[in-house]
């Protein structure tokens, strides 16, 4: 087979990779040293720089497609929810999460956890991969660092798998530069990857026990990817984007002659939409008022949309497993362009209480959420709809989950979608104490899913679990 080794092949791999990791060595020393003396931040993230302001929000939806770089794998295809937050300290870019430990107008030091979009494919395994053990996408660990100047942004960025899934390393070294013209923005980018032979092992090698006559034991070891991209977007209106981006990425030699890999430059590309919450003229103000929730619910066999079409609202289930927890809210906007709508950002800690079924376990939700409430009535009590949509993280598989997926031989992740619609009603106005006109009682339902299998980021998972909770909700 073309570019496959013959049974010395691993250990003439092991030969190159140790020249090339002692060349990346050498690289790496002297880009560090280069790169140090200009101050540098991590910004290999096609998502940076969307939001217009600091404290901003946006929702949105994008689909990444790329030609897969493994032998027979064809265009590979990806729905990504955007979820983004642009805060003092902390942001959310979708599938990166970061902790800004300094930020200026020039430089950029910040810590990351980002989902890595490696691994075989979930739906169709082409004949080069037959009977192999599949290799997941993992979780990485990066820290990052950005000098930034009207001539662009030299930025470096250090992964380490936090997952152990491959245990490998990547440092990646890079040059953008954007501008607008009008509604576009556009931004081109030039990155080196330098990857651990671990890394460039666990993704592109062949073990030994799954050597075939046609797929001889390879190991491609360490080794230097080069990538181009232009990432772009364009202006709808003051607040809705298009955004798009194409990247080309020549992998290493020792990738490349894998015998499960094909030997050819890989092309990926991402076409997507947003809506801009952030403030249009003024930062938000630094004290808004915070929303706080407590909620407690039990799990049900109905669909999400039988529930909210009040089709279905049974809670009684032979697991009878409950939800509790508390939610901390921020308002971003309140009566979008004068109509009766707001929106809130939410995070939230829920303990599961699995009945002696198995461990009980938390759950974090990050989501934001639309109210409205331009009812007929809503002057004599208020009432509201909301909707929200997020991520959350699961420290086990809750059980109601890991139950339905096994019957229906589904897989399972911790990370999946959140939504969250609800319906409440002012106590305030209710019990006629105007003090009390911002505190609400309602119902609402806490699902998880991983949106018909369509999204890697969320394990292609399909299917999920529903809770219904009552809450009451203050400001203050």
């Amino acid at each position: 087979m073309e570019g496959a080794r013959p049974a010395g092949g691993v250990a003439r791999a092991g030969a190159f990779g140790v020249r090339v990791r002692s060349s990346v060595a050498r690289a790496c020393a002297a880009l560090c040293l280069a790169f140090a003396a200009l101050a540098v931040r991590a910004s290999s993230d096609p998502l940076t720089g969307l939001l217009a302001a600091p404290g901003g929000a946006g929702l949105g939806v994008a689909t990444r497609f790329e030609s897969s770089p493994y032998r027979g794998g064809g265009t590979r295809y990806d729905l990504v929810p955007l979820y983004l937050y642009e805060g003092k300290r902390i942001y959310l870019h979708a599938y990166r999460f970061g902790l800004k430990l300094v930020d200026r107008p020039d430089e950029r030091i910040e810590a990351f956890l980002a989902h890595r979009f490696e691994g075989f494919p979930y739906d169709r395994i082409p004949p080069s991969l037959a009977g192999m053990t599949a290799r997941q996408p993992e979780l990485d660990f990066g820290l990052g660092y950005e000098r930034r100047g009207n001539w662009g942004a030299l930025w470096a960025e250090w992964l380490h798998d936090a997952t152990n899934t491959s245990d490998g390393n990547e440092l990646r070294l890079g040059y953008n530069y954007a501008w607008r013209n009008g509604r576009v923005l556009i931004r081109p980018q030039f990155m080196l990857a330098l990857r651990s032979a671990r890394l460039n092992d666990y993704y592109y090698g062949v073990r030994a026990d799954e050597a075939t006559a046609t797929r001889p034991a390879y190991m491609p070891g360490g080794g230097v990817n080069a990538q181009v991209a232009l990432y772009a977007s364009y202006d709808l209106t003051a607040r809705s984007r298009l955004l798009a981006g194409a990247t080309l990425t020549r992998w290493s030699e020792g990738v490349r002659r894998s015998p499960i890999v094909d030997d050819r430059t890989q092309a990926s590309g991402l076409l997507g939409w947003m809506y801009d919450f952030s403030p249009r003229e003024e930062p938000w103000p630094e004290r808004t008022p915070l929303v706080f929730k407590v909620e407690y619910g039990r799990s049900t066999d109905c669909n999400l949309v039988a529930i909210m079409r009040l089709g279905c609202t049974s809670t009684r289930t032979l697991d009878n497993t409950r939800i509790a927890g508390f939610e901390i809210g921020r308002p971003f906007v309140r009566r979008l362009h004068g109509w009766p709508l707001d929106f809130v950002g939410y995070l939230g800690l829920v303990r599961h209480d699995e009945n002696g079924l198995q461990q009980n376990a938390w759950q974090l939700d990050a989501y934001i959420k639309a109210y409205y409430y331009g009812f007929p009535w809503s002057d004599r009590v208020r009432t509201r709809l909301g909707f929200g949509a997020g991520l959350s993280y699961a420290q086990r598989i809750p059980y109601v989950e890991a139950r339905d997926q096994e019957r229906r031989g589904r897989n399972t992740s911790r990370l999946l979608n959140y939504l969250d619609p609800s319906i409440d009603v002012s106590l305030g106005d209710l019990l006629r104490v105007r003090s009390l006109r911002e505190t609400y009682f309602g119902f609402g339902v806490s699902h998880r899913s991983g949106i018909f299998g369509t999204s890697q980021l969320l394990g292609n998972v399909n299917g999920g679990s529903n809770y219904i909770y009552s809450y009451v909700e203050t400001s203050f």
